[in-house]
């Protein structure tokens, strides 16, 4: 929950580098709460087939836009990327899979461009 609430806190914080573990914690935390909303949303009879989802669910995705594409960018930076990597996703199918090998890839040993290493593991260590 910590990494969840991290995410949260730096919310538009495009710069920098984020650990793998922040990364997926957030996603998995995230995942778990929008099955959640959407089991409310539809026992409440909230759920609206017209557009995939109910009033709590979309309220909740909105919120979390900005901290999610954040941390993503953030991601991609430690991989030693830039966050304009993020486009290829717009790529249906292989996108997807670009980003998620770039999402699962090890933290680029050292500094880069975007800051210290998050793990604190200097290049000459690894």
């Amino acid at each position: 929950m910590q990494w969840y609430l991290k995410v949260l806190k730096n919310y538009v914080g495009f710069s920098g580098r984020a650990r793998r573990t922040e990364f997926w914690m957030f996603a998995l935390i995230n995942f778990l709460i929008t099955l959640v909303l959407a089991f409310l949303d539809g026992m409440l009879g909230l759920a609206n087939s017209q557009y995939g989802m109910g009033p709590l669910q979309g309220i909740y995705s909105l919120a979390v836009f900005l901290p999610g594409l954040a941390v993503a960018i953030r991601r991609l930076h430690d991989t030693g990327r830039s966050g304009w990597w993020i486009l290829i996703g717009l790529i249906p199918v292989v996108g997807w899979i670009v980003l998620l090998v770039f999402y699962c890839l090890d933290s680029q040993a050292g500094d880069n461009v975007h800051g210290p290493n998050p793990k604190g593991v200097a290049a000459a260590a690894v």
